[in-house]
């Protein structure tokens, strides 16, 4: 698969994640390694964006879960590029931490179920997605450079991400692409609908031929995938949306997963452009969405930021890459904030919902070698 961009591949993908530093933007997906460094501009907003960018300049960042919050947006001093990472993952290098601490909202998140379920059943919503937290405390400041290692090395065909916040790193592995623009092509990949991965392969195989004909989790899908293509509508003359959703493999999860791809009808349509056309999505939001923002906003007990944002990269030719931002969490000195969320329709159970939390955390603390306690 070419690389995006019009950047000169410049490295080997290994030398590139080990290069990265805390401070720097480093982004890999299956079309390549991306890693940023210094800030020739530092912009609030993709409509900044939209004009900032000199030929061979490109954008980094990520923008936040709500659009009307300030974006994180960096135009880098150096850009180095590479192919993308082998395929087959690779011993992941130990995150040298030692925890003192686990804080869980996990309570709050089952109490934030039974209502919203509550104003499922009176009809105010058909979806929502609820989200919870857990902090880890270390005894030092956390490895950011491991961590960040650590998850290229468990899922390399994943989107790895590590961006600076100012005051703290955002990084993960998100298996969501949002929108990909090559030329004229456009690509997504929306995904809803999950279980946990397993070490037993009968167990395994069970939860993906599950998940495969579970009715509920096909409708959450098709909820994703219609407001997705939606979306896209407008921009193209041709999009190719399958009928049905297959399976996605992650290290952690199993996910339904639809590859969504459109030819733009004007080619300088940018790819922010597109990304904040279709953000957020139902499958980190809900539908209707304004209901969905509204009920997230009075049930979870805290601020998302950038966790389920997007993050990702544009060129000047408005080619890019903007993934999802989940399976993620932000370093602050010694505390790491891990995010994770599940979508609720009708007849969602709350155990079973907290239940696809943890195991979407496994994503980081599998990285990190640590369990969540009870």
């Amino acid at each position: 698969m070419p690389v995006l961009g019009t950047l000169p591949v410049e490295a080997r993908p290994e030398e590139l994640t080990a290069a990265y530093r805390p401070g720097a933007f480093l982004f890999t997906s299956p079309t390549g390694v991306l890693l940023a460094e210094g800030e020739r501009a530092v912009l609030g907003s993709p409509v900044e964006a939209a004009g900032a960018l000199a030929d061979g300049e490109i954008v980094v960042g990520a923008l936040p879960f709500d659009p009307a919050a300030p974006s994180r947006l960096v135009v880098p001093e150096h850009v180095r590029r590479s192919g993308p990472l082998p395929a087959i993952a690779r011993p992941a290098p130990r995150v040298g931490a030692r925890w003192l601490a686990q804080h869980t909202d996990a309570d709050a998140y089952r109490t934030g179920v039974r209502r919203a379920l509550a104003l499922m059943e009176a009809g105010e919503l058909s979806k929502v997605v609820l989200a919870r937290r857990l902090d880890l405390v270390a005894a030092e400041p956390v490895h950011v450079l491991d961590l960040v290692r650590a998850l290229a090395a468990r899922d390399p065909r994943g989107h790895t991400f590590a961006a600076d916040l100012g005051d703290r790193t955002l990084l993960g592995t998100s298996p969501e692409l949002l929108v990909r623009r090559q030329g004229r092509i456009v690509s997504s990949n929306p995904l809803a609908g999950s279980r946990p991965r397993s070490e037993d392969a009968v167990l395994d195989g069970r939860n993906a031929t599950e998940l495969l004909a579970s009715a509920k989790d096909r409708r959450e899908h098709a909820l994703v995938v219609t407001a997705v293509a939606d979306g896209l509508a407008p921009y193209c003359k041709q999009l190719s949306v399958p009928a049905e959703p297959e399976l996605l493999p992650t290290r952690a999860m199993w996910h339904l997963s639809t590859q969504v791809s459109g030819v733009l009808a004007d080619p300088d349509t940018p790819v922010l452009e597109l990304a904040t056309a279709l953000h957020p999505t139902p499958a980190v939001c809900g539908s209707p969405t304004a209901t969905a923002r509204r009920v997230i906003g009075e049930l979870e007990p805290f601020d998302r930021g950038f966790y389920t944002g997007v993050v990702g990269w544009s060129d000047a030719r408005g080619d890019g890459e903007w993934v999802v931002t989940i399976r993620c969490g932000e370093v602050r000195g010694a505390t790491l904030r891990l995010f994770a969320g599940a979508g609720l329709v009708p007849g969602s159970d709350p155990e079973a919902e907290l239940a696809e939390t943890g195991a979407k955390l496994r994503t980081l603390l599998g990285a990190l070698g640590v369990e969540e306690s009870a």
